[in-house]
């Protein structure tokens, strides 16, 4: 198993899209320029969120986190278009925003996560220098 498959925030971005892929599938009233762009927006938050939790260097993982997030943020605003074209009942319009909303604060909690880490490594690296930092005759 892949790591990322072990996170809670992967296994709902990944049924999101399945759950909006199926619907696109079977909808053939969707402007197929719509459909198009939802699928590609809707594939994109999970694979840049797979992509992501891959890289080892924090600044990328944040890069592919913040590049998920802006697919969901596409995704929410071409169901809000497809709502007020009328290709959605609001029954499942409301679900799938609602699951959207729910990827978007996940994600932006793995995002934060990681920079906490790195203020709690920064700060613990400075105070490592500070006990180890000698006075000179600047300091004095």
């Amino acid at each position: 198993m892949f790591d990322f498959e072990k996170l809670d925030v992967y296994q709902v971005v990944k049924e999101q899209n399945n759950k909006v892929l199926e619907f696109l599938k079977k909808n053939q009233q969707i402007d197929p320029l719509l459909k198009e762009h939802w699928k590609t927006a809707s594939l994109k938050s999970v694979l840049n969120l797979a992509e992501g939790t891959g890289r080892k260097n924090t600044n990328e993982k944040k890069e592919f986190l913040t590049a998920a997030r802006g697919n969901v943020f596409e995704s929410t605003t071409i169901l809000q278009i497809v709502k007020d074209l009328g290709g959605i009942d609001e029954t499942t319009y409301q679900e799938y925003y609602d699951g959207y909303e729910k990827a978007s604060k996940m994600l932006l909690g793995m995002f934060r996560s990681y920079n906490k880490r790195e203020h709690e490594r920064d700060y613990s690296n400075e105070h490592i220098q500070d006990e180890n930092h000698y006075p000179t005759q600047e300091d004095i």
